[in-house]
């Protein structure tokens, strides 16, 4: 079985879209399937039309999280609940291309047991953020002992044995860009030229990118903390050579007054440096901090499920607050 997992947020304008596409592709592929839709705390009509879909699809597996956990934890929702030899993570917006399944599927039966879909073409974003996309990816992969391949979303096919693999993981905050480059296995690519949204807005705007990216680099690499050490050592050194040049200066030419604009420079600038280190530090306590209360990536509210899906009920997930 091939299984689509979608995380919705607020998609009420392109649902019925974007599910007969992906229904539409799914069944030229001759091989089962299912789609698992995770309603991620959406405002709108998301749930209801999910629901209505379900009637006439009953492949569709509807997980309804009690409040909106954010992206990777509606992620995480899916893989949990995912069931096929095979799961395809994509976003409900159709620019994950739903025509590349095919032959993602085909490079898995060849062996492989990770295929990344790989963007040989951003020119649907703006010019900023495929600036900030390759900033980003720079920066990780300078500071990460694994490599974060560049280009490439959550759009992908993982083999079962990854999927048991990653929800294994105890981890609660997830970075799964991250996470998927970490756990490795045999990988192939696939190329695809990004398209345009089908409706709607993107939900990431430039402070969740920011502190995306912040998760993500701390998610990954403690070489901040490290950096941090190397520039304490640095401006120590620097200080202590200061000082000696005031001591010979002071024996040579006697005691003078030093200049008061200098000195508060200095004063804030070792200040703030000091302030950005104690930010990085709290960064990586907080994420302890928030691991050391084990609570999950998210709650299922309701699992919704059609007749031919009937054999979940007996086999209650993890985080399931109720199923039906």
């Amino acid at each position: 079985m091939i299984s689509i997992v979608i995380p919705f947020f607020n998609e009420e304008k392109g649902l019925y879209h974007t599910i007969d596409v992906i229904v539409s592709e799914l069944r030229h592929l001759g091989k089962p399937w299912e789609i698992v839709a995770i309603n991620d705390g959406s405002i709108d009509k998301t749930l209801a039309l999910l629901l209505e879909c379900q009637s006439r699809i009953p492949e569709l597996v509807v997980v309804d999280l009690s409040r909106n956990f954010g992206k990777e934890a509606a992620l995480t929702a899916g893989f949990a609940h995912a069931r096929g030899a095979a799961v395809i993570p994509m976003d409900a917006d159709l620019q994950d291309p739903p025509e590349l399944i095919a032959p993602m599927v085909s490079k898995w039966e060849e062996g492989f047991e990770v295929v990344l879909a790989r963007r040989s073409d951003r020119s649907s974003d703006s010019l900023s953020k495929r600036w900030t996309a390759g900033l980003f990816y720079k920066a990780v992969n300078k500071m990460s002992e694994v490599n974060v391949p560049d280009n490439v979303g959550d759009f992908r096919l993982l083999d079962r044995m990854v999927v048991d693999a990653l929800n294994s993981l105890p981890e609660s905050r997830r970075f799964m860009k991250g996470i998927f480059a970490w756990l490795g296995f045999k990988t192939a690519i696939v190329n695809y030229k990004r398209a345009e949204r089908y409706s709607g807005d993107t939900k990431f705007n430039l402070w969740k990118l920011w502190n995306l990216a912040i998760e993500g680099i701390t998610s990954l690499s403690i070489t901040p903390l490290r950096i941090w050490s190397y520039i304490g050592l640095i401006i120590a050194s620097l200080s202590f050579l200061y000082a000696a040049f005031i001591v010979l200066r002071t024996i040579i030419h006697g005691v003078d007054v030093p200049g008061y604009a200098s000195l508060i420079t200095l004063f804030l600038f070792f200040s703030g440096l000091q302030l950005v280190g104690l930010g990085i530090m709290g960064e990586y306590l907080g994420r302890a901090y928030i691991e050391s209360k084990r609570r999950p990536p998210y709650i299922v509210r309701k699992l919704y499920l059609s007749r031919l899906n009937s054999e979940y009920i007996n086999q209650p997930r993890m985080f399931d607050a109720a199923s039906s």
